[in-house]
């Protein structure tokens, strides 16, 4: 009976060890760079926590160009690693391409919808999280111009920029937002020069609160922010230390829950498919309070932030997503 015990046990215990190594995670980030300190740092954080928790190391990889990213997937599912994660709307076509040719593979994307029977989509609320800082910007500005620097100019940036503008009307509806793009190819996320000088001109047109949705980009805008004595608002990942005391706050947008979930279900066997979207509900994004601002945050702006929580919560509360009409009410 003791040996049988024995032998129920190294079997379970060599069936556990089995299923771990079936685990083997692998991330390809956005071009511009895994310690952008914005969305694709806030990837890797996930990967990391996951990393720490199980003891199954991941594996990643920084593409530098829109070619890269294809051959990075590939070459992961070629390798047996899954699942495999891929961050940002520039990788749809490749992992709708890819995704078709390893069908036993289990795939992530972050920032774009792919409908395939092994890929899990993930998307974020972005109008509602940038409602929430544009809300705080509005009420923290005194100049009555508020701004936006977003990257690349594409529609998901200009969800950023619309749910930030009707936050701002929210709390003065006299606001004005300014609004401008860093380019319109990859490079855009990762041109901190050129963000810089986008935030100036905005604040020489009379600025005093700016929000840069802009990768490594917004690096520019936070330091000329700084530089300038006015407030920024960073993005993805909490900002709130980069500059204490001129970061207003940050739109963080929980990347790494959707990597660290999608790692977790695959290891606990409870991966699935389809389409996940996260917003203020789901804790998916939300306007960073630390130590960092809370000098800067008043109760009166705490509690209208919390207030219009609520309300998105309950569904009075409906944020404009710019993707649905490619419009923005004014």
């Amino acid at each position: 009976m003791k040996k049988s015990l024995i032998t129920l046990f190294a079997m379970a215990a060599m069936s556990a060890s089995a299923l771990a190594a079936d685990i083997k995670p692998a991330l390809v980030y956005g071009t511009g760079g895994k310690f952008d300190k914005s969305f694709n740092e806030a990837a890797f954080h996930g990967a990391e926590k996951f990393e720490k928790e199980t003891g199954i190391k991941f594996r990643d990889f920084e593409p530098t160009s829109d070619t890269q990213g294809e051959q990075a997937i590939r070459n992961f599912a070629s390798k047996g690693f899954s699942p495999v994660v891929a961050v940002s709307f520039a990788w749809s076509s490749a992992m709708e391409k890819v995704a078709g040719e390893f069908p036993d593979t289990k795939f992530v994307i972050v920032d774009s919808v792919v409908d395939k029977p092994n890929v899990r989509s993930v998307v974020f609320k972005e109008e509602e999280g940038s409602y929430l800082v544009g809300l705080l910007a509005g009420m923290a500005s005194k100049s009555g111009k508020v701004s936006f620097v977003g990257g690349m100019d594409i529609p998901l940036i200009r969800k950023f920029e619309c749910g930030y503008e009707q936050g701002a009307r929210a709390a003065n509806p006299k606001i004005e937002v300014l609004q401008n793009m860093v380019g319109t190819t990859g490079a855009a996320w990762n041109d901190p020069v050129r963000g810089g000088e986008l935030a100036k001109n905005q604040i020489d047109q009379g600025s005093d609160v700016i929000y840069a949705a802009a990768g490594a980009s917004g690096m520019g805008v936070l330091q000329t922010a700084a530089d300038s004595k006015k407030f920024s608002i960073g993005v993805d990942s909490n900002q709130n230390h980069l500059h204490p005391g001129s970061v207003l706050t940050s739109m963080v947008k929980r990347v790494d829950l959707a990597v660290y979930n999608a790692y977790s279900d695959a290891k606990n066997g409870k991966f699935t498919p389809g389409l996940q979207t996260l917003g203020v509900k789901d804790d998916g994004v939300a306007a960073a309070m630390d130590d960092n601002n809370k000098a800067l945050i008043t109760p009166e702006m705490k509690a209208a932030v919390e207030k219009a929580k609520a309300e998105m919560i309950a569904g009075t509360l409906k944020v404009h997503d710019y993707m649905s009409d490619n419009s923005c009410p004014k």
